[in-house]
């Protein structure tokens, strides 16, 4: 989104405050901040900013000593308090987040679900807690490199990070039930147990050789998997928004989601649900002979509905809260 807001402004009205290695992402004329772990500590000078807008609710950069400047926090989700964690550590997390909104003057939440969340969860002072969703990633052109994974067979793609709130495991009954299918999951390993049991289950339920865990991939090849997957097939048990969801939606693909935290508020009804993670197989082959019947005037409807959710939308919302803020 940021390049979408530096499209709305002069190069005098946004500075990006970013680590080196993104400053690419950016234009010559964008005037950046170059961000390095010590700021964690001591904030640069940002005395002729009015706004700071902190794009991530557990950001530890903060400028809390200079009262000056107005600061939007922007919240994706309160996903621990959904997860199995132990309630001390619940309860850091949220310590932090409440740090953040304590020195915010207005708060922007990603979904109607993670503003639920917030109010209940958290004090906020009577500040206005905006809703702006996020936009639709634009998909790279689909390629496959030589070293890349190639499915075999058809096959289902789940793409983010592999972690137990994801609820991966869950889709291994399917492929099971559906021998002519193999799973793709990829993100980044952040959870290296769940990982290694996710290898230890397929192997308890004899679909080792048909899942394949292929780490973090680049934007080129999550295009190819998701233009050329059956569906997408997310189980997870804590999203704030779930970008998976639209993304598959841009390319008119189905997309088979849990009922849990703000995933019906994105996929609506047009998006497939497991009522039962221990019956997931009967929902699967209702959805996908229904999305076959209905052929392309669902995959239209797919994308329309994808295209709803842009980031230039995203951007204009931005704008009216920073001039609210002013």
């Amino acid at each position: 989104m940021g390049r979408t807001l530096r499209q709305r402004t002069s190069p005098e009205e946004l500075s990006v405050f970013i680590p080196q290695h993104v400053r690419e992402a950016f234009d010559s004329s964008t005037t950046c901040i170059p961000q390095h772990s010590l700021q964690k500590f001591m904030m640069p000078s940002v005395s002729q900013y009015h706004i700071w807008h902190s794009t991530y609710q557990s950001s530890q950069y903060v400028p809390r000593r200079n009262k000056k400047i107005k600061v939007l926090l922007t919240i994706h989700d309160l996903n621990f308090l959904h997860e199995d964690k132990p309630d001390y550590k619940k309860e850091r997390c949220l310590d932090h987040v409440q740090r953040n909104i304590d020195r915010s003057d207005a708060i922007v939440c990603i979904s109607e679900f993670t503003k639920n969340d917030v109010l209940t969860h958290c004090n906020t002072a009577g500040k206005p807690v905006h809703v702006i969703y996020n936009g639709t990633n634009r998909l790279q052109q689909p390629v496959l490199k030589s070293k890349s994974y190639r499915p075999r067979i058809p096959f289902l793609f789940n793409v983010g990070v592999i972690t137990r709130k994801k609820n991966q495991h869950r889709i291994l009954p399917l492929l099971q039930q559906n021998p002519s299918l193999e799973l793709v999951l990829a993100g980044r390993h952040e959870d290296k147990e769940y990982a290694h049991f996710l290898h230890e289950h397929a192997t308890d339920l004899k679909v080792e050789d048909r899942m394949h865990l292929v780490n973090e991939i680049t934007e080129e090849e999550k295009s190819w998997y998701y233009h050329n997957c059956q569906a997408v097939v997310m189980p997870s048990l804590a999203e704030g928004f779930g970008l998976p969801v639209t993304e598959a939606m841009s390319v008119g693909k189905p997309v088979f989601l849990s009922r849990h935290t703000a995933l019906p508020e994105i996929g609506k009804d047009f998006a497939f649900y497991f009522h039962d993670f221990d019956n997931m197989h009967d929902d699967f082959t209702a959805g996908m002979q229904h999305y076959k019947r209905a052929g392309s005037q669902m995959q239209e409807a797919l994308k329309a509905y994808s295209a709803t959710f842009n980031w230039e939308d995203s951007a204009r919302k931005y704008m009216e809260v920073y001039r609210s803020m002013a």
